[in-house]
């Protein structure tokens, strides 16, 4: 599709069922930055196990791709901010705060998909994401979410007791 995803570029190591590029069970989500500067686009082709009902893609396959790809709309954001590229150190992390998902039309099994993110006033600590989310031309849902600038390694430290 473009170059390097935003994944590959920064966080190849990742393991997230969703985007993460490590994951060989994964969905391996893609996210690139749009010509027009201000989208993050992907675009994912559901295989027939992400069906809901006869036909129709799943809703919680159209929660986790908004989710993942608006987290990596986020951080390209916070990059592109600080003027750094994708993959500089320090790694920049976000974690979703809010996942809001509003669905607008049946989505079809069999079109490829476009998500087309992008954040939504302020860069900062916490930041909205608005997420559309295409079957061909048809608005299929929207993603309007929050997400958290964050250290993971303190996350997973407090989730698992640990003292940092």
């Amino acid at each position: 599709m473009h170059a390097t995803s935003l994944q590959d570029t920064t966080a190849p190591e990742g393991v997230c069922f969703g985007c993460g590029s490590s994951n060989h069970h994964g969905l391996h989500i893609k996210s690139h930055w749009h010509e027009d500067g201000i989208h993050v686009i992907a675009e994912h082709l559901p295989e027939a196990k992400y069906c809901g009902w006869p036909d129709l893609v799943y809703g919680g396959l159209i929660a986790m791709l908004v989710d993942c790809h608006s987290n990596w709309t986020a951080m390209a954001y916070h990059y592109r901010n600080e003027q750094r590229a994708p993959g500089s150190l320090p790694r920049i992390d976000c974690v979703t705060g809010n996942l809001g998902i509003k669905f607008i039309k049946p989505t079809p099994m069999g079109v490829p998909l476009t998500l087309r993110a992008r954040v939504e006033g302020e860069v900062a600590r916490k930041s909205r994401v608005v997420c559309e989310v295409y079957a061909g031309d048809v608005l299929t849902a929207i993603g309007d979410s929050l997400f958290v600038r964050v250290d993971t390694q303190q996350l997973a430290d407090a989730a698992h007791g640990r003292e940092s």
